[in-house]
């Protein structure tokens, strides 16, 4: 007998990030794949998404295109991303299946995202027979991933360094007291990383090789402990026009980087400047939380506290703080309607 019922009581998370985008339920990670899609050119049809695309990226001829339709975090081409959704849900959930439809489906968003840039993201999840919809503010969300407890009335300091933005929030009962952001993140990184082995060695290499440079053997240090080894990597002479090899260390990435994580200290230390004084008095003492997938470069943790003189608590599960997050808020929503967003 067919079961007119099925999947009417799953609920799932999207954190859909500038690089990567997740899906969760109430306790496992459903997927977990880049933020790509490869449309046909001429139809607009979906050719690829998530990984599958992500290897397709700077690769594709004149009859497909490659698009990363998030920027900054928020959905900068809603028709791709609208499909990239759509696609990534297909994977886990498909279509296909007879009477498909959903409980809860709760996506995380940038506190500064705008109206518009909120609307755009809701208006992606219509595509989905869902009961209720909810957004939720990710530094939230990370927080509670972290396993703080937002609801208390002592500080919370955020630090959520992702692909496209950078937020700092200070978290007191459930809201956000301070707050900051700046478009210096993991993309700048990867960005000047290009720009550095251009201007300096006349050798371009594709954003995607950048960004495993950064992961590699990426630094915000020059003295760090258990350093890299050195990194071979390929890429196109601009004179020649001839692939060739280059071999770099850390600390070379590390001088790359070093101003743009000097923008993202200072910015930290500015929404510091205007918290509260009780409640920078609870940061002096609970420290800064640091999350988000770019947290992770060596010795950010040293660099940090170096400069800011409190502790410096790195999550070292930042790829999945946001999912963590929604996924406590799955398991019981209505608990929750103080801090989501129909």
């Amino acid at each position: 007998m067919l079961n007119l019922n099925f999947n009417k009581e799953k609920s799932f998370a999207i954190d859909l990030g500038n690089n990567n985008t997740l899906l969760t339920d109430k306790n496992n990670v459903l997927l977990s794949e880049p933020s790509y899609i490869v449309l046909n050119r001429y139809n607009n049809s979906l050719k690829a998404v998530g990984g599958e695309a992500y290897d397709m990226f700077e690769k594709t001829h004149e009859n497909l295109k490659a698009v990363k339709p998030m920027k900054g975090g928020v959905i900068a081409d809603f028709h791709s991303a609208e499909k990239m959704l759509g696609g990534l849900v297909d994977k886990i959930f498909p279509s296909k299946l007879p009477f498909r439809g959903f409980d809860h489906i709760i996506s995380g968003i940038p506190y500064y995202a705008t109206e518009v840039e909120r609307r755009a993201l809701r208006d992606a999840l219509e595509q989905f027979n869902s009961r209720k919809k909810y957004l939720i503010f990710e530094p939230l969300a990370a927080a509670m991933g972290m396993g703080l407890n937002i609801e208390e009335p002592d500080g919370k300091f955020i630090v959520d360094i992702g692909g496209g933005i950078t937020e700092i929030v200070v978290i007191s009962l459930s809201g956000i007291v301070s707050f900051n952001s700046i478009r210096t993140a993991g993309d700048t990184f990867d960005e000047e990383i290009q720009d550095h082995f251009r201007r300096n060695y006349n050798l371009a290499v594709g954003l995607k090789t950048a960004e495993q440079i950064k992961i590699r053997i990426g630094a915000v240090r020059e003295d760090i402990d258990n350093p890299p080894p050195p990194l071979t990597i390929k890429g196109k002479d601009l004179v020649t026009g001839i692939p060739i090899t280059k071999k770099i260390d850390y600390k070379e990435i590390f001088s790359v980087i070093d101003k743009s994580v000097t923008k993202i200290e200072n910015t930290i230390v500015q929404t510091l400047e205007t918290c509260p004084p009780e409640l920078a008095s609870d940061i002096y003492y609970n420290g800064i939380h640091v999350t988000g997938g770019n947290a992770l470069l060596r010795g950010m943790k040293e660099r940090f506290e170096a400069r800011i003189q409190v502790p410096v608590h790195i999550d070292y599960n930042a790829f999945f703080s946001v999912s963590k997050g929604i996924a406590q808020i799955l398991q019981k929503p209505e608990n929750y309607n103080h801090v989501l967003m129909a």
